[in-house]
């Protein structure tokens, strides 16, 4: 097949797709199975199995695939942070918290055994693969995720803040992991890990993150409460400060997916500047709207553009299902990934927190691996990790992922829609503690 009749059968396929996802997604909705798992099932379809409309090599071509992934996750923590309304003093923030650092620690930590001890990867390797799947995705997730600022359900506020905090808080482990494959200078016995890639990284993105949100923010809400500046253009904004703050916090040597939503974070909380002397009462009310109305156009454009990137990255994933060469290790690590890292990491990671006891299996449950995962290994990849080992990984890492789209997406209708009923009929517990 020619190029030029390869590019036309990729914008009808291309289209077909988009036309169908528009007129199938309340159907969808109902059903025991996700909009990921039609993207998967066409991605094999136009791939080297089927039409050969996009065949990748996922070692000659990990710098493309990091960087879409790069993006679509970027996207996707961004309007995590933006769906967090919840004040930072309230004490429901520790259930996100302690999943993106003791249930991350303990999975890593459980996978690397694994790795070194069963499957006889060499330590940093085995690091490396801890480090790729122990985030959950925040791209993949959207079904358990906060849908309205204001939902104060631990379940999905867990989830949602797990899912924006632990794709930055797995990159210490992804930098130990390369300096123990001698690709990244740790220091003399770690000290560069832990005062650069631990403290320095992790802090910094999230300083300068929620810096720029606010600052961004609030001049912006300034010109136009005060000026009648800077109108509309939301769109423009919400980009603006996704790259201002990856970037900024790039050029500091933090960590910029936790700038990012750090940034989300902070635009979210941004007060009214205060109407201006001597406005109208009918100027005064709409001024006090003007935080919302930003708002509520930043998260829709970012959920349009999320989605783009959902199909994006999915198709890219069901295209390389054919070209990888998957290991039988794979029949056994995913179920012990799923049942009992998880579970164990999740439940060791939630003590202390108040936590029902109904919710706490769906969030053992709902560890969805998905583009973050192949992010972090494309990353890799791309430093010079050897072929042999990076083989190894791909093929773990697909099978996690591919796993995760298809078991959570069948599960996540029933699940949540049970979920949702039992809580309906429950009295929510008092939040006077919290």
């Amino acid at each position: 097949m020619t190029d030029e009749l390869l590019l036309m059968w990729g914008f009808v396929v291309v289209g077909v797709l988009l036309i169908v996802i528009t007129m199938t997604s309340s159907f969808v909705s109902r059903l025991p199975l996700s909009a990921a798992m039609l993207y998967l099932a066409v991605g094999v379809g136009i791939g080297p199995a089927g039409l050969g409309l996009l065949v990748l090599d996922p070692l000659r071509n990990a710098g493309l695939i990091e960087r879409l992934t790069e993006i679509a996750v970027l996207i996707s923590l961004f309007t995590a942070g933006l769906k967090l309304e919840m004040p930072l003093s309230d004490r429901r923030w520790r259930i996100p918290v302690q999943l993106a650092t003791v249930s991350m620690v303990l999975t890593v930590g459980a996978i690397t055994a694994l790795g070194y001890w069963v499957m006889d990867l060499p330590l940093g390797a085995a690091v490396l693969l801890g480090a790729i799947l122990a985030p959950t995705d925040p791209v993949l997730a959207s079904d358990v995720q906060v849908s309205d600022p204001g939902d104060r359900d631990r379940l999905r506020f867990g989830l949602t803040g797990e899912g924006g905090l632990n794709d930055g808080t797995a990159f210490p482990f992804v930098m130990l992991g390369l300096g123990l494959l001698s690709l990244h200078d740790l220091g003399s016995g770690g000290w560069r890990w832990w005062a650069v890639d631990v403290l320095w990284a992790v802090t910094g993105g999230v300083a300068i993150g929620y810096l720029l949100g606010a600052l961004v923010g609030r001049a912006i809400l300034y010109l136009r409460v005060h000026h009648r500046e800077a109108l509309g253009s939301d769109e423009f904004m919400a980009l603006g400060l996704i790259a201002l703050a990856y970037g900024l916090a790039l050029i500091c040597h933090t960590y910029g997916f936790l700038a990012v939503f750090a940034a989300g974070l902070a635009l979210r909380r941004i007060d009214n500047p205060g109407p201006p002397a001597g406005q109208s009462a009918g100027a005064s009310a709409e001024a006090a709207k003007a935080p919302a109305h930003m708002m509520q156009e930043v998260e829709r454009f970012n959920a349009q553009l999320e989605r783009f990137a959902e199909v994006a990255v999915v198709l890219v994933v069901g295209a390389l299902l054919m070209v990888v060469d998957f290991q039988s290790e794979v029949l056994w690590f995913v179920p012990v990934l799923f049942l009992v890292i998880r579970p164990l990491s999740v439940y060791l990671g939630l003590l202390g927190t108040r936590v029902e006891r109904s919710q706490r299996p769906l969030m053992a449950w709902f560890g969805i691996r998905g583009i973050g995962s192949i992010y972090y290994l494309m990353y890799a990849i791309t430093h010079e990790l050897k072929p042999e080992i990076a083989e190894r990984l791909l093929s773990l890492t697909l099978a996690v992922v591919v796993a995760s789209v298809i078991a959570h997406g069948v599960s996540v209708t029933p699940l949540m829609k049970r979920y949702e009923q039992r809580k309906g009929g429950e009295q929510p517990p008092s939040d006077a503690a919290d």
